[in-house]
C-alpha cells in the first residue's frame, strides 16, 4: 500500500507520453521553416528540471504524507488529460521542434482554448505532480526555476513564428489566452 502512490505516478507519467509516442504524427515531409537552436537549448534545461524532480528526493524511509501526494495526484492526472487533447487537436500540427508547416494552421480548439502552450502546461503539471511527491522542496525549486526557463525560451520561439505567419489572428489570439499556465502571463 506503501507504494500505490508512486504507482500511481508511474501510471500518470505513462498515461501523458502516450500520445507523444503513439498518437503524434512523426517524420513528416512538409515543407517548414523550422527554429531548432531554442528548441533544443529549451529542452536541455526542461530534461535537466526533470532528471532533478527525480533524482534529488525526499529520503526513502520518508512517507510523503497526503498533503503532497493528494496534490501530486491531481497534477499527475491533467496531465494526460492536456498531453491527450494537445496533440489530438494539434494534429499534423505536431512536431518537436519549433516551426511552421508550409499548410500550418492555428489550433485554437479543445486544450489550446485554455493555453496557447498545453503541451508545456501538461509537462509543468506532470513535473509539478513528480515534485509534490518525490522531489526534496529545495530541489524543487532548482527543478521549476529550470523549467520555466527552457519553456520561456520555447514559447517565445513558437509565438515569434506564429506571429510571422499569422500576424494580428495570433496577436488576438495571444491576448486572449494565456501561453501555458491558464490565469498567468
Amino acid at each position: 500500500m506503501e507504494h500505490l502512490p508512486l504507482i500511481a505516478l508511474a501510471a500518470c507519467w505513462a498515461a501523458w507520453a502516450y500520445p507523444f509516442v503513439f498518437l503524434a504524427p512523426h517524420n513528416q515531409k512538409r515543407a517548414s521553416v523550422t527554429r531548432v537552436v531554442p528548441t533544443r537549448i529549451g529542452l536541455a534545461l526542461e530534461c535537466a528540471a526533470i532528471f532533478i524532480a527525480f533524482e534529488c528526493r525526499a529520503p526513502a524511509w520518508r512517507d510523503p504524507g497526503a498533503a503532497r501526494v493528494i496534490p501530486g495526484l491531481l497534477l499527475g492526472i491533467a496531465a494526460p488529460l492536456l498531453s491527450w487533447s494537445a496533440v489530438r487537436h494539434l494534429g499534423r500540427q505536431f512536431r518537436v521542434h519549433a516551426g511552421l508547416y508550409e499548410d500550418h494552421q492555428l489550433v485554437r480548439s479543445g486544450a489550446y482554448a485554455v493555453v496557447r502552450h498545453p503541451i508545456y502546461a501538461s509537462l509543468l503539471a506532470i513535473l509539478g505532480g513528480t515534485m509534490c511527491m518525490l522531489t526534496r522542496p529545495e530541489w524543487a525549486i532548482a527543478s521549476l526555476v529550470l523549467f520555466v526557463a527552457g519553456t520561456e525560451i520555447r514559447v517565445r520561439t513558437e509565438d515569434d513564428l506564429l506571429r510571422s505567419r499569422f500576424g494580428e489572428e495570433f496577436e488576438r489570439y495571444r491576448r486572449g489566452v494565456k501561453a501555458y499556465i491558464p490565469f498567468v502571463r
